[in-house]
């Protein structure tokens, strides 16, 4: 259990760093916020057994209060600038235009398979014409091995010329002499020391992918290099996009598979660079984007169904063991994905509980759910502005 002596220690410690007249407020907010995240780490860390640890990955982001922290975090003004690096363009033609989406893949040598050409031949493939124009797709070669990055380079080019020269396709890397040091770290989770290097420079690695797709699009999504995509997801996606306007919101979830199909508006993509490389040794990058959108104050899950990307890789990237995970929600062909024009829902059903009316029109996971109608009883739904209805869909549960 995290001791009181431990909180009085590091108590100590703040008030010595507030009496030293050469650091800033900055400074200060930035340790709190490490504090602040330190307490939740360790009082978790004392629960955690082996068996325990899918349990504490689903429950310990739930335990930061987002309320209470998100003005802290947004005052780190350093968050909002570009992280400084300079990066290896492998395979690229400039990006003329700002394009819809970005969709961001880091990829790094694997003991077993290699499933990143299938990934952007997925992407590619599933994309109409017109999507096309629409999406660029930033790959990077995250492995310090150059022996390696050059046979993928030589791969990709030969087998995507046509999309680097069109512009929609672009591979980096980021030099080994940017990142931090990764050897030694803690052992947060009792982690062995090669899992925790893997995991922390896998949190650098899509930090630097992060930043350097800051400008490129108007919203980014990650993948993993070992997915499969659904046809027209990009539409797909654009329809929820649209549906969700005027609504606030940080990230929306195209699979419940780790960081598969997570979804940010491009303006966010600073701050959640710098997030993932000032905690980069806490925890693994799933956690990380969770604590994220608590941090901004988007409280709740915002996942759609049916998923858009589905894991297809068989061997992980860590020590190549077997990873069968897969979506069940997946569909290839998501074509029944509505559009839900802002609009305003009324009944005179009795509501049962807290499944109101507007549940039944939400994109996400949700339902309305009325006590037995009677004659008379309605259900009213008044668009936001006009709009030539060509298709109604209603879903019931009986």
């Amino acid at each position: 259990m995290f001791k009181f002596h431990q909180m009085k220690h590091i108590f100590e410690i703040l008030d010595k760093m507030r009496c030293l007249r050469k650091r800033s407020t900055v400074s200060f907010l930035g340790v709190l916020v490490i504090f602040l995240l330190f307490m939740n780490l360790y009082i978790e860390d004392s629960y955690v057994l082996e068996g325990d640890k899918q349990l504490i990955r689903e429950t310990s982001t739930h335990q930061l209060n987002s309320e209470r922290y998100v003005h802290t975090f947004k005052d780190l003004s350093n968050f909002s600038g570009a992280i400084n690096v300079t990066y290896r363009y492998l395979a690229a033609t400039p990006l003329q235009r700002k394009r819809y989406l970005t969709i961001g893949l880091s990829s790094v040598k694997r003991k077993k398979g290699n499933y990143l050409l299938e990934t952007i031949k997925s992407i590619f493939e599933q994309s109409s014409y017109e999507e096309l124009k629409e999406i660029s797709v930033v790959v990077h070669l995250a492995d310090f091995n150059s022996s390696w990055r050059d046979a993928m380079v030589q791969d990709i080019t030969q087998k995507f010329a046509h999309h680097i020269i069109a512009g929609r396709l672009m591979v980096i890397h980021a030099p080994e002499e940017y990142y931090p040091i990764l050897d030694g770290l803690k052992r947060n989770y009792n982690d062995p020391e090669d899992r925790v290097k893997f995991r922390s420079k896998q949190n650098v690695d899509y930090a630097f992918l992060l930043n350097f797709c800051a400008n490129t699009s108007d919203y980014y999504v990650m993948l993993e290099d070992d997915v499969r995509c659904s046809k027209n997801f990009l539409t797909a996606i654009k329809k929820v996009i649209a549906s969700l306007e005027g609504t606030y919101w940080v990230t929306l979830e195209f699979s419940k598979l780790g960081y598969i199909g997570k979804l940010y508006h491009s303006h966010d993509l600073p701050r959640l660079a710098h997030f993932l490389l000032m905690f980069y040794q806490e925890m693994p990058c799933d956690w990380l984007l969770t604590h994220f959108r608590g941090l901004l104050a988007q409280k709740n899950v915002i996942r759609f169904k049916p998923s858009l990307f589905q894991h297809m890789g068989y061997y992980s990237s860590y020590k190549g063991t077997e990873n069968k995970l897969k979506d069940d929600d997946f569909e290839e062909e998501s074509f029944d994905i509505p559009d839900n024009p802002p609009a305003s829902l009324y009944t005179n059903m009795n509501v049962f509980e807290n499944y109101e009316a507007s549940k039944a029109y939400s994109s996400v996971d949700e339902y309305f759910w009325g006590k037995p109608p009677s004659t008379g009883d309605v259900f009213v739904i008044v668009f936001e502005n006009p709009i030539i209805i060509k298709k109604i869909k209603v879903n019931t549960g009986t």
